[in-house]
């Protein structure tokens, strides 16, 4: 990673929040206000219409599913055959988020699309007769708790208390993606594992093949959870929270691309 991009870090994830929706468009229509307040009348009501019309759009399902097939390169699913004919060794997971907290459990939990990643890593392992492991830290915007509960540790909590499946290898120290694949690269190496199936959302998995690249493993992707159509065809050309959801997604992955290029 470059030194900018390294010190850039611990910013992260408020960058994030003002660029991508909804921060973003309610950040270009905070600044039409401030420009109509300031008689710019032309420039401010294009700011202002051009931010309400990206939010609408944005948090279209329809928009989402085309934003994904336009901005992100399609990897294809691979059934358990076509892995077990490449001899994949392992199974790995990478992480997807912590909810720290969860009363309910009396500890930290995984986020829903860790979950989702989780499960489908679990069912592979058992499918492939191979040992599966975990990658996931602390992030850089962890602080207080987040940092005694690394994200690997609570998915391998989850592996056995809820799927019975053991994590037996943990890569707990990353802070975001790229971090991922330099660090479990070095761990399955020490394992004498070279051959992996790399578990992660579909729209993820392009960023994902890029961290592990170039650090000596052969990995097969092995994609879940694609962005799709949710409703039907009307609902889905309507505002909704998951299509906004789904669209932040879809530009939060393209942008890290263009940064790891």
């Amino acid at each position: 990673m470059s030194d900018w991009l390294l010190a850039l870090g611990p910013w992260k994830p408020v960058l994030t929040a003002l660029v991508l929706p909804p921060g973003g468009p309610l950040l270009l229509m905070l600044i039409g206000a401030l420009l109509l307040w300031r008689q710019r009348r032309r420039t401010g009501w294009s700011a202002l219409l051009l931010g309400l019309a990206s939010l609408w759009l944005l948090s279209c399902q329809a928009t989402a599913v085309w934003m994904s097939h336009q901005l992100l390169p399609q990897v294809a699913i691979q059934t358990p055959e076509q892995l077990r004919q490449q001899q994949v060794q392992a199974v790995i997971v990478l992480g997807g988020g912590i909810r720290l907290e969860s009363a309910e459990y009396g500890r930290p939990q995984l986020r829903e699309r860790a979950m989702e990643r989780l499960v489908y890593g679990a069912w592979l392992s058992r499918q492939l007769a191979v040992p599966m492991g975990y990658a996931g830290g602390v992030g850089w915007g962890a602080q207080g708790e987040q940092l005694a509960w690394p994200e690997a540790r609570a998915g391998a909590a989850d592996a056995i208390e809820l799927l019975q499946t053991p994590v037996t290898l943990q890569e707990d120290q990353s802070r975001d993606t790229q971090e991922n694949g330099r660090l479990m690269a070095a761990k399955l190496q020490q394992q004498g594992i070279q051959r992996i199936a790399l578990v992660t959302h579909a729209w993820h998995m392009p960023r994902a093949l890029l961290a592990f690249d170039g650090h000596g493993l052969q990995v097969v992707p092995a994609p879940m959870g694609a962005i799709a159509p949710r409703d039907m065809t009307v609902l889905d050309r309507l505002p909704s929270a998951y299509g906004l959801l789904d669209s932040r997604l879809v530009l939060h992955e393209w942008l890290g691309l263009q940064l790891s290029r």
